[in-house]
């Protein structure tokens, strides 16, 4: 599967948003420093993601983005269908290969659709604190 790096990067932005505390705005400059995107092309990101409904904005010293709804609300797939929506598919197949194809599509599309946000930063966070070493005796 291709996507694009500004649907890559808008899926980060996402899981960044997940991250953190429900319903605090996070500065533009913490996400993109934190998930290593240029901060320009961040901000016509988050812009877009906006028109989409997925993230919303708060003007001001204490402002920032943060997600439109609950992340356990917002799956990968749709992110990912919204933000790659006008780009059609450039894979030439054989004949006999186009059923295989689509089935393949089907399955990624099927396991993106169902996996939220909120189940992408919970699996990070346990993945994070799994292998910390308890050096105490």
């Amino acid at each position: 599967m291709n996507i694009s790096v500004k649907s890559e990067y808008a899926l980060l932005a996402l899981f960044d948003l997940a991250l953190q505390p429900a319903g605090e705005p996070v500065k533009i400059a913490d996400i993109a420093r934190r998930q290593q995107i240029p901060q320009k092309f961040l901000e016509l990101i988050l812009a877009s993601l906006k028109q989409g409904g997925f993230v919303e904005s708060r003007r001001g010293a204490e402002g920032g983005y943060r997600l439109a709804k609950p992340a356990d609300q917002i799956t990968v797939g749709q992110a990912l269908h919204f933000m790659e929506e006008d780009k059609t598919s450039k894979r030439v197949a054989h004949q006999a290969f186009t059923e295989l194809w689509k089935r393949v599509d089907s399955a990624v599309s099927s396991v993106l659709d169902q996996t939220t946000f909120a189940e992408m930063a919970r699996r990070w966070k346990e993945s994070q604190t799994k292998y910390v070493a308890n050096w105490e005796i």
